[in-house]
């Protein structure tokens, strides 16, 4: 039996100007004829009605919680109210709107910490409408880590990946300049992102012994130093040091040659030293159906692989693809969990 079964998927509005209410209606829409899973809206119910209205969407909503979701859910869209005190407009985000947001998120995590949600998916936000009203986070990852800090006492190390189809890929370092890559990964963070990918894999993925194979830095991982210092300096002790604690990890590896389905084979995941190095290939390979998941917090938590799309909100061309594969992953990782635990 799964045992998040009548547990909802917590899904979060995102930016209410952008594409989540769209491809949040869609995604439910679909709920007869697909494999769509449980999942409890957490936003403004006024905003989804609105947007259905402009799209030509049926909607019914049930305000409710965790506990009435399930019941509500064949014949109208469970809502956790969270609402927006100015109003909203497709592709016309507002700062007014951010304590929304914000409320939103919060309330989610609180409802998988408890265990009443299974899982947290979220809808795209806008971090420069958020830093307008005040947000001192550089993003929603960090601000996960925070709240997940506040709850548990403990810090987190949060760790993104994209996961497809064909690909999952983890960059060490994110939002970065590539200017500042080499000064920022250190020993510590390389070491402490594949242990938290790796035990991850295990728990949430149900891999046994996870394959990592971790990209080179430089070139043809440095060509022996011809082509930079830092392969051979930094990441290959790292790797002999996960070896030696029992880990299967592969590199420094040219990543040029990692991304081709041979190679692909080799490994479960792919362990990247900054941001473009590993979304390039995650996007390449899986473009539409690619997930966000951010492994090491206490909680499940996915989410589609695109932005806001302020410039499609409301006009009906939305694609729900990746939304529905963040959902059916964040249900998949809570089923695979709840059975680890048993």
């Amino acid at each position: 039996m799964n045992e998040t079964r009548g547990r909802p998927i917590a899904l979060t509005m995102g930016d209410p100007a952008g594409i989540g209410p769209d491809t949040t209606l869609a995604v439910w829409a679909k709920r007869l004829t697909q494999d769509v899973p449980l999942f409890l809206f957490i936003g403004d119910p006024a905003v989804l009605s609105a947007r259905a209205k402009a799209l030509g969407l049926p909607l019914r909503i049930s305000e409710t919680d965790c506990g009435g979701a399930a019941a509500a859910f064949a014949e109208s869209l469970p809502v956790l109210p969270v609402r927006c005190p100015a109003p909203v407009v497709a592709g016309e985000p507002d700062a007014a709107n951010a304590a929304a947001v914000t409320d939103a998120i919060d309330i989610a995590v609180r409802l998988a910490m408890s265990g009443e949600a299974s899982a947290v998916t979220t809808s795209p936000i806008a971090k420069a409408v958020l830093y307008e009203a005040g947000f001192r986070f550089p993003g929603h990852t960090e601000y996960l880590a925070d709240l997940a800090q506040n709850a548990t006492g403990s810090p987190a190390l949060p760790v993104m990946m994209l996961a497809g189809p064909k690909l999952r890929a983890v960059p060490v370092t994110i939002h970065i300049p590539l200017k500042d890559v080499p000064a920022l990964l250190t020993p510590d963070l390389l070491y402490r992102t594949c242990v938290v990918t790796a035990a991850d894999l295990k728990s949430r993925f149900g891999l046994a012994a996870p394959r990592l194979a971790v990209a080179g830095l430089n070139p043809h991982a440095g060509e022996g130093g011809a082509l930079g210092l830092e392969d051979d300096a930094v990441i290959r002790p790292v790797i002999d040091r996960l070896r030696s604690e029992g880990l299967n990890v592969s590199g420094p590896l040219p990543a040029d040659t990692m991304f081709h389905d041979r190679a692909r084979e080799t490994y479960d995941v792919a362990i990247c030293m900054y941001h473009d190095q590993a979304l390039i290939p995650a996007k390449a390979l899986g473009f539409d159906d690619s997930v966000n998941v951010t492994l090491g917090l206490p909680f499940i938590r996915t989410s589609p692989d695109h932005g806001t799309a302020f410039g499609i909100a409301g006009k009906g061309i939305a694609r729900e693809d990746s939304l529905l594969a963040a959902l059916r992953l964040a249900s998949e990782l809570a089923a695979n969990t709840a059975g680890a635990d048993r």
